[in-house]
């Protein structure tokens, strides 16, 4: 099993907005990190309280994954933190060609429109 996170700041606190955002997050995720549907156990996605328009949890439906368990949360709140910021941890039943199991060292992690700064560690790959 491996897990992946991901994070997108999102422009407007609309449902449209917030939804284009995290099928933007999903896709990029499943395609960079060769992802089947089926391979996805659970996903947590986080949002910044000043999201309040929708949850992001439909468009994964909306994508495909009907069999993973989502869960939406409020994301911690810290003085001075990034705000319109949708998180995103994905566990994954990941098998390589060889019918190994990936090792969580080469996941890539997706992180957009601003959000790369919380990882900035993962500029350097």
């Amino acid at each position: 099993m491996i897990s992946v996170r991901g994070a997108i700041v999102i422009k407007d606190n609309t449902k449209e907005s917030i939804l284009s955002g995290t099928k933007r997050a999903l896709e990029q995720i499943i395609k960079e990190n060769d992802i089947q549907i089926d391979e996805i156990i659970s996903i947590i996605f986080s949002a910044t309280r000043d999201l309040t328009a929708s949850y992001p949890a439909p468009v994964a439906r909306e994508l495909g994954i009907i069999n993973a368990s989502l869960l939406c949360v409020q994301e911690m709140y810290v003085e001075n933190s990034m705000a319109m910021c949708i998180r995103i941890l994905m566990n994954v039943n990941k098998a390589n060609k060889a019918n190994k199991a990936c090792c969580q060292k080469d996941v890539k992690h997706i992180y957009l429109n601003g959000a790369e700064s919380l990882r900035p560690d993962l500029n350097d790959k």
